[in-house]
């Protein structure tokens, strides 16, 4: 039987916690003699009414154990609590609730698709606020939570596990180190970045916000523009290369701080991701250099940019990479379902599971070419555990499936297929652009009906909670028991 005491008490917890966020927007438009203010402060308070009561009911001095179903509910409650409570900000500010939960949860799970318009001109308030959700959502919430679990006296593991399906290397011996050495990268990560905008021209407020979203691999910003507002190829430059950072597994950076300096040239995830990036870029800059007539290192800096926001699904932009042609438009939509790696912010299938299924695909031919050999699957040179496999080709089959199925329900809605199929797949891989003049880089989710926005934000939800590799890894326990 499911426990729900734990839930709703951890559940509480991190809406306390959420609701003292809220306090620092609040701050930013009391320095800019903002009235909205009133506004995140009212939210803070009924937040905080609301965890607080949640914690007061489910305490209980007696310690529980914390199960896989436990950490299931708790993963998808805790994602649905938080967007509902950081979509109150967006309705008291006046948008309609289906824009208020689109936006949060646009921003909570890092896909960084938004509903608003002139940014330019909106108070600083609440640009910081659509910022820091990013910055919470893509590691914050999970390290917040498993910071939480102590207080239950049970490990924290299974929720790392449930939200970071493909079971990364445990590392440290106790969940709460492990909690602990991961947010001391992130935060040190989203620092640098900060530093590094500021010295290369932003102004503080603008690289605060913008390493928040960086980092995360999220791509919300604080101007129409996008990331090309600035036009400067240093801070371009400097933004490649922490989306880079940002989507690399946390654990190596983990392995080099503890002394194991070459862990992230032989992790075979970090190999494959990089090579990747290079190759994709340079095809782009070359195909650019000979069809556009566009010089060639402007034209290598703006391809690498753009395939890296696309691959590591931040979503920042620089130019209208859908102006340049079909081949772009293909190949940017096939880059929507890659991703970064495993054990990092990112979204989309992740790099991991398309070597796997690289290595699946070249051992069939091997074996029908040669019916007795045996070939044996060796990753980052392991022997690959007898599961993986068909936990990654069910992965691959649910992941497309999904994408199909909420392709058909846009459609449903009288939307174009580009803008139902791209808006999907952009959404489950929590990708931000689609394809269009809609959802495009540069459209807006403004345009859609209702409808569509309560449909991507459930796609959204699923997409970063990984649901579907949640259902394989743990051959649906959740619903069998």
């Amino acid at each position: 039987m499911i426990q729900l005491r734990p839930i709703i008490f951890v559940v509480g917890l991190m809406l306390c916690t959420i609701a003292a966020a809220m306090v620092l927007p609040a701050v930013v438009d009391v320095a800019d003699r903002h009235d909205d203010w009133k506004i995140f402060f009212g939210a803070a308070v009924l937040t905080f009414f609301v965890g607080g009561l949640m914690v007061l009911v489910a305490y209980d001095d007696e310690p529980v154990q914390l199960g896989i179903r436990e950490g299931f509910l708790l993963t998808t409650v805790a994602w649905l609590a938080l967007t509902a409570a950081a979509a109150v900000p967006f309705k008291l500010l006046g948008l309609s609730y289906a824009d208020s939960f689109f936006e949060a949860m646009s921003g909570i799970t890092t896909t960084g698709a938004t509903v608003l318009v002139g940014l330019d001109k909106l108070p600083r308030g609440v640009l910081f606020w659509r910022a820091l959700l990013q910055g919470l959502g893509g590691l914050g919430i999970i390290v917040m939570a498993i910071l939480m679990l102590p207080f239950l006296r049970v490990g924290g593991m299974q929720l790392f596990q449930t939200e970071n399906s493909d079971k990364s290397e445990k590392i440290m011996p106790r969940a709460f180190e492990l909690t602990l050495s991961i947010a001391g990268v992130y935060v040190a990560l989203m620092f640098a970045c900060s530093v590094v905008y500021v010295v290369l021209g932003m102004t503080f407020f603008d690289a605060i916000c913008h390493a928040l979203t960086t980092v995360s691999t999220a791509g919300f910003s604080t101007h129409d523009e996008s990331f090309g507002f600035f036009r400067s190829p240093s801070l371009e430059w400097a933004c490649v290369f922490f989306m880079i950072l940002g989507a690399l597994p946390f654990v190596v950076f983990i392995k080099a701080i503890h002394g194991d300096r070459m862990a992230i040239w032989r992790d075979s995830q970090v190999q494959g991701f990089l090579s990747f990036v290079v190759v994709v870029s340079f095809t782009l800059a070359a195909w650019l250099i000979l069809t556009r007539e566009i010089a060639a290192g402007e034209a290598v800096r703006v391809a690498i940019f753009s395939v890296v926001s696309i691959v590591t699904t931040t979503g920042f932009a620089v130019e209208d990479y859908t102006a340049w042609g079909t081949f772009s438009i293909g190949l940017f939509f096939l880059l929507k379902f890659v991703g970064g790696c495993s054990g990092s912010t990112t979204g989309g299938i992740k790099i991991y599971r398309l070597q796997v299924a690289g290595m699946l695909a070249r051992s069939h031919f091997l074996h029908l070419i040669s019916p007795n050999r045996v070939v044996t699957l060796m990753y980052n040179k392991r022997r690959l555990p007898d599961d993986v496999p068909f936990s990654v080709v069910a992965f691959l089959a649910i992941y497309l499936a999904t994408v199909g199925i909420f392709t058909v329900l846009l459609a449903s809605l009288d939307l174009d297929l580009v803008t139902s199929l791209t808006a999907s797949a952009q959404a489950v891989g929590n990708v931000g652009p689609g394809l269009g003049h809609l959802v495009g880089p540069t459209g807006n989710y403004s345009t859609l009906p209702n409808g569509a926005k309560w449909i991507l934000s459930f796609a959204m939800l699923l997409g970063r909670l990984e649901l579907f590799t949640v259902l394989v890894l743990f051959r649906i326990e959740f619903w069998r028991s």
